[in-house]
This record gives C-alpha cells, sequence and structure tokens, in this order.
C-alpha cells in the first residue's frame, strides 16, 4: 500500500481544532477560530507555515495514539539517547455550570527512557505565512505579537533553550502552554496536571453517555468523538473538516476550503448523533440550522460560515506552496454561489424532530404551519429548476435525482407534519410536490439498464443515487431497489469496496480518486436490501484505509490505498457511523448506553 497516508492526529475542544504529526510537529492549527488563518500550517507550506516541534537529535522510531476514548493524543519518540512522550490536548471539561474550552494547548513532555535530548521550536504566524510573529521575552514565558491578539507560550523549560533551539537533555516531566488572547495566568504545573485529568474524565463521560451500537465499536468511538470536536460550540455549526486546499487527489487543482458549515450535510449528521443518543448536540446543531432557515427569504445557500455568515467569498493564496506542492491554496469556497435544491427537503426532514419528537421544548412548535408553509413554499418554486447537484459542479446544471429525491423526501416530512397539526391545505400542498418529485425522479429512469442516472436525460451513473434505496423512495425488499443498486455498483464500485462518485467528466476532468462517504452509503444500502454479509464485508474492508489513529480521509486512490482530501473528512466518520448503525440494526446487536 502507498505510504501516502496523513500522518497526523487531531485534538480539539470545540472552540479550535489542531493537527499533531508524528514528528511532533503542529502542522495546522487555526485561531481564534475554525476558519481563522492558521498561526501553523506547515501543512500547506513547510518555510511559512512556522512549527511548533518537540524534536530529539536522532529519531529512530515515532508511535502515535489516543488515550482510550479521549480526545487527548500521544506521541512516543525513540531516539538514541532514549525515549520521550508528549501528551498532546486541548482543555474542556465543565466548570461553572458551563464548559471550559479556552483557546490554549498544552504540551507535557516527560522521559520514558535514558536522558533524550530534544529541542523545542516555537514560531507562530499570521495572515496565512504572510508574516512571522515578534518574540519577546518574558521571566517564564515566551510573548508573540503582530497579529490580531498576542500568543504566549508558559514554560518549566529554560526561555534560552527554546529562544536559541538549543537541545537539552530531558530528565523530567516539561510543560509547554501556549494561549491565544488570554494568557495562563496560574501556577505552571498543577494547572496543566488537572486540565489533563479534567479532560481525560469529560470524553471518557461522554462517551459512556453514548449509545454505540456493538459493531467495530472502536471505529464508531473514534469517529464519534471526531465528529464531536468538529462542533464550533459557540454556534453549533459542524464543519466539514478543519483544514483546506488538501487535494482530491494529486495534480487535480480539487483543492478546496471544508472549514463550513453544509446544511446538505445535515440530514446525515442528525441521524449519527441521534444513533448515539447525543440529544445536546443535536439541540446546539439545530439552533444553528433554524437561526439560518428562518433568516432566509427564498434560498438557501450550499453552506455558511461557523457564525452563520453569507458571503465565503474565494481567494487562491499564491504565496503558499501547498500540500506536497499541489496548487492553488483556496480560502472561501465558491459554492456558496451555487444553485442546489436538495437543501430545502434536507432542512425539513432535519429539522421536523423539533416539532414532533416531545423530547424538545421549543416555541417554534406552536408556529408549526408558518414553518411548515415556510419550507413547502422554498421546494415549490425551486422543484422544477436545474441546479448544481450534490457535487457542486460550477460550469453546468442538470435536473438532478438527487436533488429531487431530497425534495420528495422534504415533502413527506412535511406532509407527515400537516396531517399532525390537522392542517388539510399544508397537507395538499405537500402531496402535490410529493408527486412532482416523482415524476422528475422517475425521468431519471433507465428501463433498459435497470437503473436511476444521475439526473434526466443523462446516462451517467451516481453514488448519491443509492439514496434512493436509504431514503425508502424505492422499497428495499423490490426487484427495482436491487437492480439499481446492482447497476450502480457494477459501474462505480472500485477494488475493496471503495465508490466513486461518478465517473463521467466535470469542470476539472475525469475524478481520480474514490469518495469514502460514498462507499459507506453502498455498505448502507447493501444492508437495506438484505445483502448483510456483503455489506459486513465491505465495511470491513473499507475501514482498512483509515490512518494510524483510525481517522479517515474524504477520497482514498484506489490503485494505492492512499488517502486523499481534506482531513479528517468529518462526513466520511458520519458515513462509517451510520452505515455501522445501519448493519448492527440488521444484526440484532445491542445498543450499549
Amino acid at each position: 500500500m502507498d505510504k501516502h497516508i496523513y500522518q497526523t492526529g487531531l485534538i480539539g475542544n470545540c472552540a479550535y481544532l489542531a493537527h499533531v504529526h508524528k514528528n511532533t510537529n503542529i502542522v495546522w492549527l487555526c485561531w481564534p477560530r475554525f476558519d481563522s488563518s492558521f498561526v501553523f500550517g506547515s501543512l500547506l507550506d513547510n518555510e511559512k507555515g512556522g512549527e511548533f516541534s518537540i524534536r530529539p537529535q536522532h529519531e529512530r522510531d515515532s508511535h502515535q495514539y489516543y488515550l482510550e476514548n479521549t480526545n487527548v493524543l500521544c506521541t512516543e519518540i525513540s531516539c538514541n539517547e532514549g525515549k520521550y512522550r508528549i501528551t498532546d490536548f486541548a482543555p474542556r471539561f465543565r466548570q461553572y455550570d458551563r464548559y471550559f474550552k479556552p483557546l490554549m494547548l498544552i504540551r507535557k513532555i516527560e522521559p520514558l527512557e535514558g536522558n533524550p535530548r530534544v529541542k523545542v521550536t516555537c514560531k507562530p504566524v499570521c495572515d496565512y505565512g504572510i508574516k512571522k510573529q515578534s518574540v519577546n521575552r518574558g521571566s517564564n514565558h515566551i510573548e508573540y505579537t503582530g497579529c490580531d491578539e498576542n500568543m504566549r507560550l508558559t514554560t518549566n523549560i529554560p526561555i534560552n533553550y527554546i529562544l536559541d533551539e538549543h537541545f537539552f537533555a530531558l530528565n523530567e516531566p516539561k510543560y509547554l502552554v501556549l494561549t491565544y488572547g488570554q494568557p495562563l495566568e496560574a501556577p505552571l504545573i498543577s494547572t496543566a496536571e488537572h486540565f489533563l485529568r479534567e479532560t481525560i474524565a469529560y470524553w471518557r463521560l461522554w462517551i459512556k453517555h453514548s449509545s454505540i451500537a456493538g459493531y467495530h465499536q472502536p471505529y464508531v468511538i473514534r469517529s464519534a468523538l471526531v465528529l464531536k470536536i468538529h462542533q464550533y460550540e459557540d454556534t453549533g455549526a459542524i464543519i466539514a473538516a478543519s483544514t483546506t486546499s488538501l487535494p482530491e487527489s494529486p495534480g487535480s487543482g480539487r483543492n478546496w476550503d471544508y472549514r463550513y458549515c453544509w446544511l446538505r450535510d445535515t440530514y446525515y449528521v442528525i441521524s449519527a448523533l441521534n444513533h448515539i443518543g447525543h440529544f445536546e448536540e443535536m439541540e446546539h446543531y439545530f439552533n444553528y440550522v433554524t437561526d439560518i432557515s428562518f433568516s432566509e427569504n427564498f434560498r438557501y445557500q450550499p453552506l455558511y460560515s461557523i457564525t452563520g455568515k453569507h458571503d465565503l467569498v474565494e481567494q487562491i493564496l499564491s504565496h503558499l506552496h501547498g500540500y506536497m506542492g499541489n496548487q492553488p491554496v483556496r480560502i472561501g469556497n465558491q459554492a456558496y454561489e451555487h444553485i442546489q435544491n436538495d437543501i430545502y427537503g434536507q432542512v425539513m426532514i432535519s429539522l421536523l424532530p423539533l416539532y414532533n419528537d416531545h423530547r424538545f421544548v421549543f416555541v417554534e412548535r406552536k408556529d408549526s404551519d408558518r414553518w411548515v408553509d415556510f419550507l413547502l413554499h422554498k421546494i415549490e418554486r425551486t422543484i422544477d429548476e436545474k441546479d448544481a447537484g450534490i457535487w457542486e459542479f460550477r460550469n453546468f446544471a442538470n435536473v438532478h435525482c438527487y436533488s429531487n429525491l431530497f425534495q420528495w423526501a422534504g415533502a413527506n416530512a412535511a406532509l407527515k407534519l400537516a396531517q399532525t397539526i390537522k392542517n388539510p391545505d399544508l397537507q395538499e400542498r405537500a402531496r402535490i410536490l410529493i408527486d412532482k418529485a416523482a415524476a422528475h425522479i422517475e425521468n431519471c429512469y433507465d428501463p433498459e439498464r435497470k437503473v436511476y442516472t444521475n439526473a434526466a436525460d443523462s446516462p451517467h451513473l451516481d453514488a448519491s443515487t443509492l439514496q434512493l434505496i436509504m431514503m425508502n423512495y424505492l422499497d428495499p425488499a423490490s426487484q427495482r431497489a436491487k437492480d439499481h443498486l446492482a447497476a450502480v455498483e457494477k459501474g462505480l464500485k472500485g477494488e475493496n469496496g471503495l465508490f466513486y462518485r461518478y465517473l463521467h467528466p466535470d469542470d476539472f476532468g475525469r475524478p481520480k480518486t474514490t469518495f469514502l462517504i460514498c462507499a459507506f452509503w453502498y455498505v448502507e444500502a447493501l444492508a437495506c436490501v438484505g445483502r448483510l454479509d456483503d455489506a459486513m464485508r465491505e465495511f470491513e474492508s473499507i475501514i482498512k484505509y483509515s490512518n494510524h489513529l483510525l481517522l479517515f480521509s474524504e477520497d482514498v486512490d484506489e490503485s494505492t490505498g492512499s488517502q486523499w482530501g481534506n482531513f479528517p473528512q468529518a462526513y466520511s466518520h458520519v458515513g462509517l457511523m451510520n452505515a455501522a448503525y445501519r448493519i448492527a440494526m440488521k444484526l440484532d446487536r445491542p445498543i450499549f448506553l
């Protein structure tokens, strides 16, 4: 298998995310928000991206792992003089009736064998590496200035050793606490140890309060922990990934900024959170989505910033080298301008629990008529339009099967709610839309090949049409569902269960890598139609494509097994969680609470 596997672990506290490479360097960290400039970004440029590393003189081996059921990451380095461990974490725990989640990165360094000699390098940058921060010496800290707010490194390592990048013998635990804005004004060692204990306890309790089915639990637990820290707690938004411009394949130009929240993925995320029983996160995400929903008069954008901002103007940062030399490096995402008409149905079915799940206590419930009318009106105005589709084609539009499927599903959800609140007018409007969406979907059916294509009057296959089975548009027990699955499988399945989104040329040519969430959709579809042995075999094949920490990328090259795309991809982990749940339910495996 190709050695191109992302060699980083992810830490976070729902206020920020950081990537820690196996070589100890913090290769990606954006402060103060998920979508801010990086302060460490060597993932995209070794020279301009800064550095925060704890390296030995002569490294022999590196081993990286999470403390069980936590987002606390350990990196053990073996060198000629001995061995040491770095424990990296973002503090998060309950304090004063709220969550403590500071912009603070804590690194504990402790010798394990011998007297290893290490060198600490800390060189943060500003404005995506355009300028370095100024360094100011304190008594027991280093102050970094020049960005919007100051950063401070507080430590019990001699300051001169860090400023001079001097190797020193590690013979006792050392601590590095890097903060943004507010400095640490408390005892260093006891505070760091207290924060570590409380953070470990928080994550383990969070997992204990998760309902995890008895099927490949370690993968589901890690995926749940990944999904959790991709939620920006201040607003409830959940981003697709913490990175930008990691290419879908080398030289493809498909380098996108994924540090935003896609409304299209709301249904899948809500399903995953619901499956593991995390009501608080669901409710928080609902608040974010409903705030956007009621603030838009006509069209929804496909994606929004973590604060609901509309304008995500795309820019190219030509001064950055790019991941492995892959250009361009983009910030912002032009897809915010696209027309994607599946969104309205996605929002409808995702927000339905606000109105019919009585665990929610919301004032909006009393205004259900207005809300259903609001969303039905959006579907009515867009149901006959061409759009960019789920894959966000930039230069052509179609009447896409997937878009109409979610309009169909959204209208069905509206019908259920209209029946509950006994509103005959809304029921009739919903039924009309159900029939109209179904007619569009049937225009995509190819009776000779016994398959639904990606769009009306198109011959092309698309993995998103697997959702016809999963959303019960096609009865999973029907021959049509089985035939459709077999045709898509034959056309788009690569080796070892990997799946292409599509294989026809798009704005950037023919796709070269497989898309992991499509592989997990394939597993779900197999389980739905009763091919459970196939579903389990394919699931077990797909999960081999994680990195050393069970973290999944967006894309995988089927010929080499190499990971590509933004990493870790939250929605790949969502796909894994939903596929594992679907199989567990078919197996009648217990849900561990």
